[in-house]
């Protein structure tokens, strides 16, 4: 059966069509939170990246196409999230620069050597699967929903993967902050950036968190300046969310 009748396909585009992301209709699409996350990293020229869990690829996307000297291994579990990805690649024309690996983070290192990565991002599931509504979409499920890995699993598999003194970048819910930060900590991953992503402005609680840690090191701690996504309820993007769609830098270093 072609392609597009076994899983059909939509081409989205970032960076004014400069940048083209493959995707399932019906299956797994990528939200503004791996937007978030992929604008977070700031790895510098020959530096390697990897994006742990991709789905259709768009965090390495993202950054391979605004830093063009640096290197993007895209670990996946779902065959057809993978090959999507390697799609992607192709049409974007990121060559070796952005290398699918298939793998289960529950067991990385079957396929990814220790300490091998400068960066590590990723946008785990949220979801849990004994609570709330669990996708009914097989491919959305086990990309949403702790079905194939829990954020433990993530973490240690970030903790195994990058180098010391290297990076990790999450992104996760507000609301389950402090079980992110016990994770990192377990892992010998010390939180250095944190930055709280509200709605809009007025509103009590954030929706997000972004966290860059950094293994093996420091306490010290900047807690950023609220990020808002929409100018108010039910309004447009803001212009800094509006900002993450172009290759200027996003956040203070």
């Amino acid at each position: 059966m072609p392609r597009s009748q076994a899983c059909p396909s939509s081409n989205d585009t970032l960076f004014d069509g400069r940048l083209i992301c493959r995707q399932s209709v019906d299956g797994y699409r990528f939200s503004v939170d791996a937007v978030l996350a992929a604008h977070f990293a700031a790895p510098r020229a020959g530096e390697r990246l990897l994006d742990l869990g991709c789905g259709c690829g768009v965090i390495g996307l993202i950054l391979a196409h605004r830093h063009a000297h640096i290197a993007v291994v895209s670990l996946e579990l779902q065959e057809e999230l993978a090959a999507l990805t390697e799609e992607n690649s192709r049409l974007n024309g990121f060559g070796d620069r952005l290398r699918v690996v298939r793998g289960d983070v529950r067991t990385v290192g079957e396929v990814l050597p220790p300490e091998s990565v400068d960066w590590v991002v990723c946008n785990p599931p949220y979801g849990r699967p004994d609570s709330g509504r669990v996708n009914q979409d097989r491919q959305a499920a086990r990309a949403r929903h702790e079905v194939s890995g829990t954020l433990a699993d993530f973490v240690r598999a970030a903790a195994f993967c990058v180098r010391n003194r290297g990076r990790v970048v999450f992104v996760y819910p507000a609301r389950r902050c402090n079980t992110l930060l016990q994770a990192l900590h377990t892992h010998r991953l010390t939180p250095k950036r944190l930055q709280p992503v509200y709605s809009y402005p007025g509103t009590d609680n954030a929706r997000l968190v972004l966290v860059e840690a950094m293994k093996n090191g420091g306490e010290q701690i900047d807690i950023l300046s609220p990020f808002y996504l929409y100018e108010r309820k039910n309004g447009e993007y803001t212009p800094a969310m509006l900002a993450l769609y172009r290759e200027d830098p996003c956040w203070p270093r």
